[in-house]
């Protein structure tokens, strides 16, 4: 697997509290604009720039696309973001309670995704895909890193601790939500050295990011194609990536509410159910081990136990499949929840809590409360070259926006 240091833009110094945001792909568009109130440095306004418009534009308009320029000129405009004097690697460290990941922040190469040497778990949505596509296009950029991880490999491991024992980060702050993020610039001999620690790494897995992967391929290619001077050293060749440990992840669940019962009562919905799997009702909101699930039904959690085939395949084994292909096709006439708007997705974030909520609240009938996939399953299922249900897994912490950027057109 092939990495780079890149000479991006970065906050200035003492402007990465107030240049962070949150990715753009976790807050719908009034979340978003909260995010941004009273900010004006605040990246949200680049990858979200909607929010700086009329509720009624669309947040796919052309509006939105020159927008997002104007926020990203007036940020680099004003220094709130700086380009680097040289190449670099840093180290992005987040802390969570007693949960830590570090990673490598680098560029990545668009041949290596389409080769498959950085491999997929998930199917992208065509208009989201679409959307990042043009936005990297517009400002020829990576505005966000695309979150991969790798098998442990115990020497590169060592390095990186020595590194974090050996230097105070070059900066840190605490975000709204608690967490702490830090960073360490590396360049020089260090370098040279992490990215030679890289080399044994054979394969790398796209944890959260396939649309801006994607995207970033696309963008990539088509600047190549369209570049009668392609010599292979430019900037689109490479995307912005942040390398973690896969011993170091955590994954949370990816929760399901479904707005009704498909004509059903909840008593006959009960009753169907309790011909398929094992069925009872609990105290507990979130399942304690594979292959059951908790569900919030009339005011009621019930425990679910579903039954997979022993000669299945990874995907087939998966919870959120054996959930899909037992419960919500067959009973709730969820048949693609891809493109199903009867169906919605709440990150485990959230907890169970949020599914009594939307409940209760009557905007849906019943509520699935997931156990979590391990990073484990999700690198066989991509080894095997098969696609996850949409929605399976939800990577906590998240990596912020704005704290790197690079320029493809550079």
């Amino acid at each position: 697997m092939q990495i780079q240091a890149f000479q991006g833009l970065v906050p200035a110094p003492g402007k990465h509290a107030t240049v962070a945001s949150v990715p753009y792909d976790v807050v719908n568009r009034e979340e978003a604009a909260a995010e941004g109130e009273g900010k004006p440095e605040s990246f949200i306004h680049v990858v979200r720039a909607e929010i700086d418009l009329p509720a009624e534009v669309d947040a796919y308009d052309d509006a939105v696309y020159a927008k997002a320029q104007e926020n990203f000129d007036r940020l680099v405009g004003d220094g709130v973001l700086v380009r680097e004097d040289q190449p670099a690697f840093y180290l992005y460290q987040q802390r969570d309670g007693e949960h830590v990941q570090t990673g490598v922040v680098c560029t990545c190469h668009i041949d290596d995704y389409a080769n498959d040497i950085i491999r997929k778990h998930e199917k992208t949505r065509p208009a989201k895909e679409d959307d990042r596509t043009r936005l990297g296009d517009t400002l020829g950029a990576n505005t966000g890193p695309v979150f991969l991880t790798y098998r442990q490999n115990d020497a590169l491991r060592t390095t990186m601790a020595q590194l974090l024992e050996e230097n105070d980060p070059d900066w840190q702050f605490t975000a709204s939500d608690g967490v702490v993020h830090a960073g360490w610039k590396i360049t020089g001999e260090t370098a040279t050295t992490l990215a030679e620690g890289f080399k044994p790494v054979a394969l790398a897995y796209v944890a959260d990011g396939h649309h801006r992967s994607a995207s970033a391929h696309r963008v990539g290619s088509a600047r190549r194609a369209a570049n009668p001077d392609h010599h292979g050293d430019e900037a689109y060749n490479w995307f912005l990536c942040v390398l973690f440990p896969a011993e170091e992840l955590r994954i949370l669940p990816y929760n399901r509410v479904v707005r009704d019962l498909a004509g059903q009562s909840p008593q006959e919905f009960l009753a169907a159910l309790g011909r398929i799997c094992t069925l009872r009702e609990v105290s507990e909101k979130s399942p304690a081990k594979p292959r059951s699930v908790s569900m919030f039904l009339d005011g009621t959690w019930y425990g679910l136990e579903l039954h997979a085939d022993p000669d299945a395949g990874p995907v087939e084994r998966l919870d959120v499949s054996l959930l899909q292909d037992q419960v919500l096709e067959p009973l709730l006439a969820i048949a693609d929840p891809r493109t199903e708007s009867r169906i919605d997705f709440v990150g485990g974030i959230r907890g169970p809590q949020e599914l009594e909520r939307l409940v209760d609240a009557g905007d849906f009938a019943v509520g699935f409360s997931m156990f979590p996939v391990s990073v484990n399953e999700l690198m066989e299922i991509a080894d095997a070259g098969q696609i996850m249900a949409p929605k399976s897994t939800w990577f906590e912490p998240k990596l912020r926006s704005g704290l790197f950027v690079h320029t493809i057109d550079s």
